[in-house]
C-alpha cells in the first residue's frame, strides 16, 4: 500500500524571516477502478463535481524514432468520465463525432479552459487521417460539459455537445490558456507539422516547428449556437516568450491585481529550459528578471494558493521534469538531459514583491507528474473564480483538490535509450489536502548559498586560492578579494558561461592575514572567509 505523504510548508514573508503562519498539505493515494492513464490531455467538471476527459496520450514519454514517436495507436480516442465520490467511470468513443472534432479531439497538448458549462479545446498536435500526416488543428472546439457527461453515462448520442469553428491563430500546441475579465489568454506555445524528430527538420521526414512566441487574446461571443472570435490582439517577443511546455499558473499580485505567471518552461537558444518567468496582467507582460526558477521546469499539476493576511502568493509543483535538482545537502545540482524528477517545489511572491523558491522536505512516490493536471474540488467557499485556493478559508482539514494523470518513468534519463518500456502512464489519483499548522518537514530555500555553490581550496592558502562555484545565468560575474576591513583588493572577471566552474586566483602578492572572497552573479552573491600564510 502506498503511504500518505505529508507535505510541510513553512511559509516565507519579509525579507530573510519566517513567519508563524505554516500550513501543510497531505496527499493520498486514490485507487479507481478502470480509471484511465492519460497525460497531456483537457478536462472539465460537471455541475455535480464529476470528471469529464478528452484528448491526451495513453502511452509514456515519446519515443525519439520519427517512426515511433506520437502514434496515432497511442492517442486517446475516448471520451471518459468519472465521478470521484463514487469511483464510477464511463466513457464513449470519439468516433461517432464527425471527423474534425474527433481528430482534434484524441490529439495532445491541447490548450483548454471551462468557462461556465463550457469546455473550450484549442489546438493539440496529433496524427490526421484526414492529412495523411502529424499536424497542429487550426481549431476551437466547444464542449457541453453537463450535456456530455450525462449522454457519456447514459449511452446517449453526444454529437450535439460539440461545436468547433477554425482559424489560424488556433494551430497552437503546447501553450496554455487563461481566462479573465472576459478575455481569453492564449501565451507561448508552438506549431509543429510533421513526425518528429530530435536530429532537426532537414533530416528524415523532417518536419515544420514554429513557436508562436506570443501572447494572444481575444473575446468570444458564444450564444449557445454560433462562436464568434472578437477583438483579437497579441503580443510578440522571441526573446522572453518562447516557450513550450510550461506552467501557466493564475496569480494575485501585491497590488491587488489578478493575472498568470508563466513558468518555466522548454526551450532556449542553447536548447535548454528556460529560467525565468514572465507576468501577464491585462495587456501587458512584464519579465521577472530578478528570479530565476530552478526546480520546476515541464507542464505538471500545480496548486495556486493566495495568503490574504500577509498577501503572499504561493504556487506549489508536484514532480515532472527540472534541469535542476537540491542534493541532501541543498546544493544545486546540474542534468541538462532535463531528468523526470520526484521534486515538489513552492515559488512565493511576497508582499514586496520578491519571489523565492523552495524545495520542500518531501518528493513525489516516484518519477511522476510530467503531464498531470491538477483537479480542484468543486467547493466555491475555498476557491476564487481562477480557481486560487483561499488560504484564509482553510479553517481544517479539507479536501482541495486532486492530481490526476502525467508520465512515470523508471529512470530519471531515458530518452536516449526509451523503446517505450522505461515509462508508462499513470493511473494512480492522489487526493490533496491542506491543513493549516506543520508538519514539521523541512523545506530547502534556494539561497546564494545553494545556488551558488561557492567553494574555496585549499584554506589556509599560501600562493594559489582554488575556487568552485556555480553560474546560474548570463548576467556578468565576478569574484572579489576584500581584506578584513572590507576594502577591495582585486577583481576577477569571470566568462559568462551557465554551469559548474573552476577558477584558479593567484594571490601570491597577497599580505599573510584575513581576507573575504565574494561571487556576484547578477542579483546572487555569496562570500567565504579565507586565510593567506
Amino acid at each position: 500500500m502506498m503511504k500518505k505523504i505529508y507535505l510541510g510548508l513553512f511559509v516565507i514573508f519579509g525579507i530573510g524571516t519566517f513567519a508563524q503562519t505554516p500550513f501543510s498539505i497531505e496527499i493520498e493515494p486514490l485507487a479507481i477502478s478502470g480509471a484511465p492513464g492519460l497525460h497531456s490531455f483537457a478536462f472539465g467538471k460537471t455541475t455535480s463535481g464529476k470528471w469529464l476527459f478528452v484528448g491526451g496520450r495513453i502511452d509514456g514519454l515519446h519515443r525519439r524514432q520519427p517512426w515511433a514517436a506520437f502514434l496515432a495507436s497511442e492517442n486517446n480516442t475516448n471520451i471518459f468520465v468519472i465521478d470521484p465520490s463514487t469511483s464510477q467511470v464511463w466513457n464513449a468513443p470519439l468516433s461517432t463525432l464527425p471527423t474534425s472534432i474527433s481528430e482534434q479531439l484524441q490529439s495532445t497538448n491541447q490548450e483548454f479552459y471551462q468557462r461556465s458549462n463550457a469546455l473550450y479545446v484549442i489546438g493539440g498536435y496529433g496524427y490526421s487521417a484526414t492529412q495523411s500526416d502529424h499536424i497542429t488543428y487550426n481549431k476551437l472546439t466547444s464542449i457541453d460539459v453537463d450535456g456530455l457527461a450525462n449522454a457519456v453515462i447514459n449511452n446517449l448520442n453526444i454529437n450535439s455537445f460539440f461545436r468547433q469553428i477554425s482559424n489560424t491563430n488556433f494551430a497552437v500546441t503546447g501553450g496554455q490558456l487563461g481566462y479573465l475579465d472576459s478575455t481569453f489568454y492564449l501565451c507561448g506555445g508552438q506549431y509543429f507539422e510533421g513526425r518528429y524528430n530530435p536530429m532537426g527538420p532537414q533530416h528524415g521526414p523532417g518536419f515544420i516547428q514554429n513557436y508562436t512566441d506570443e501572447i494572444r487574446r481575444f473575446k468570444l461571443e458564444d450564444d449557445g449556437n454560433a462562436l464568434n472570435l472578437k477583438e483579437y490582439s497579441s503580443n510578440n517577443d522571441a526573446a522572453n516568450l518562447h516557450k513550450r511546455d510550461y506552467n501557466m499558473v493564475p496569480q494575485i499580485f501585491p497590488n491587488g491585481k489578478q493575472g498568470f505567471t508563466m513558468f518555466s518552461g522548454v526551450f532556449d537558444s542553447n536548447d535548454l529550459p528556460w529560467l525565468n518567468s514572465v507576468d501577464v496582467i491585462d495587456s501587458i507582460y512584464s519579465l521577472n528578471s530578478s528570479f530565476s526558477q530552478y526546480l520546476s521546469h515541464y507542464h505538471s499539476a500545480k496548486l495556486p494558493i493566495y495568503d490574504s493576511v500577509n498577501n503572499a502568493m504561493h504556487t506549489i509543483f508536484f514532480g515532472g521534469m527540472s534541469q535542476y535538482t537540491l542534493d541532501t545537502l541543498g546544493n544545486l545540482i546540474q542534468d541538462d538531459d532535463v531528468p523526470f524528477v520526484k521534486t515538489i517545489s513552492k515559488v512565493s511572491r511576497l508582499s514586496n514583491g520578491t519571489m523565492q523558491e523552495t524545495k520542500l522536505g518531501v518528493e513525489m512516490p516516484s518519477l511522476l507528474g510530467a503531464g498531470a493536471e491538477f483537479i480542484p474540488v468543486s467547493n466555491s467557499s475555498i476557491y476564487n473564480e481562477q480557481e486560487i485556493l483561499k488560504l484564509d478559508k482553510i479553517n481544517s482539514r479539507m479536501l482541495v483538490g486532486y492530481i490526476y494523470g502525467g508520465i512515470e518513468s523508471t529512470q530519471p534519463n531515458i530518452f536516449f535509450s526509451n523503446t517505450g518500456t522505461q515509462s508508462t502512464v499513470n493511473s494512480t489519483i492522489f487526493k490533496v489536502f491542506v491543513e493549516m499548522g506543520s508538519v514539521g518537514i523541512e523545506e530547502k530555500v534556494l539561497n546564494p548559498s545553494n545556488i551558488l555553490n561557492l567553494s574555496i581550496f585549499p584554506n589556509p592558502a599560501t600562493n594559489v586560492l582554488n575556487a568552485e562555484f556555480f553560474i546560474p545565468n548570463m548576467e556578468n560575474c565576478i569574484l572579489i578579494i576584500y581584506d578584513i576591513s572590507g576594502k577591495e583588493i582585486s577583481r576577477f572577471e569571470l566568462e559568462k558561461e551557465i554551469g559548474k566552474q573552476k577558477q584558479q586566483l593567484d594571490i601570491s602578492e597577497l599580505q599573510t592575514g584575513s581576507y573575504v572572497l565574494e561571487l556576484k552573479s547578477g542579483v546572487y552573491s555569496s562570500t567565504l572567509k579565507f586565510q593567506k600564510n
